[in-house]
């Protein structure tokens, strides 16, 4: 089964070098870069083929888009000559529909619609996918298979898809901005920087780690490091006080509102 990458960014490179890595033999991938020394790089890092072009695409059974919404519209007129019907198109771009991309291509390529993210990179990311007019359950498990070499995935209606981008996809800069402001914390308590980014770094994933393993309520994780009138009341006093809680509700549905925009826009 040929896949096909087209986008090779970050997102795009970390979907590369994952799938390799869960065993996708190299002939296999096909990859479009339109700048040769970004081509001769992913040449020589992976061992794939590379084309300036997206004509080849046509032998492809599955195309993956990894490009910026704005790009889309072009990414698709540019693509569509070369896709026919029984081809599945996966699209890693937020906020753009499936009906929108069904809408460029010719009638009968399934598009599977993905929120991924930057997690990744690491091979622990959370995508949720989501299945336009001519997808069926088979592209569904192919497209599920293949963002499994990343991480996590889930199958979600697509109406549900701007909340996941607030959450998951936007998610990591959520958390980074809260690991910053506790590094900033400990240095302001007088510990050097290296030392507080260890200790809340290492804090974090640890955490991370105790959810998913013990599947207790974050509420009972957290009640267990709070004892009555201890130094973690006290913080947590204190969040409550500066309204956190709200303001993360807030700051999600900004994101999903923006989402919401960009489809909007895209349309």
């Amino acid at each position: 089964m040929t896949i096909a990458i087209v986008g090779v960014g970050v997102m795009g490179e970390a979907l590369l070098s994952g799938l390799l890595r869960a065993g996708t033999p190299g002939p296999d991938l096909l990859v479009c870069e339109k700048r040769a020394e970004r081509a001769s790089e992913l040449t020589e890092r992976y061992g794939v083929s590379v084309v300036p072009g997206t004509d080849q695409v046509a032998r492809a059974e599955t195309v993956l888009l990894v490009v910026k919404p704005q790009d889309m519209a072009d990414v698709l007129t540019d693509l569509a000559p070369h896709l026919h019907a029984g081809q599945l198109v996966v699209s890693l771009a937020a906020g753009i529909t499936t009906a929108f991309i069904e809408q460029h291509l010719p009638d009968g390529v399934a598009v599977v619609r993905v929120m991924p993210n930057t997690p990744a990179l690491v091979d622990e990311g959370m995508a949720a996918i989501s299945g336009g007019t001519h997808c069926d359950g088979a592209h569904l498990d192919r497209a599920e298979q293949l963002m499994r070499a990343t991480g996590r995935v889930l199958q979600v209606p697509e109406k549900y898809l701007d909340a996941v981008t607030a959450i998951s996809g936007s998610g990591p800069a959520y958390l980074f901005f809260v690991v910053e402001a506790m590094i900033e914390a400990g240095v302001h308590l007088g510990l050097p920087r290296s030392t507080a980014t260890e200790l809340v770094v290492q804090t974090v994933v640890g955490s991370a780690k105790l959810l998913r393993e013990t599947g207790e309520h974050p509420t009972v994780l957290r009640e267990r490091v709070t004892s009555p009138g201890g130094t973690t009341a006290a913080a947590i006093r204190q969040l409550e006080d500066h309204k956190v809680r709200a303001a993360f509700i807030t700051a999600m549905e900004a994101a999903r509102d923006r989402s919401r925009e960009l489809a909007a826009g895209s349309e």
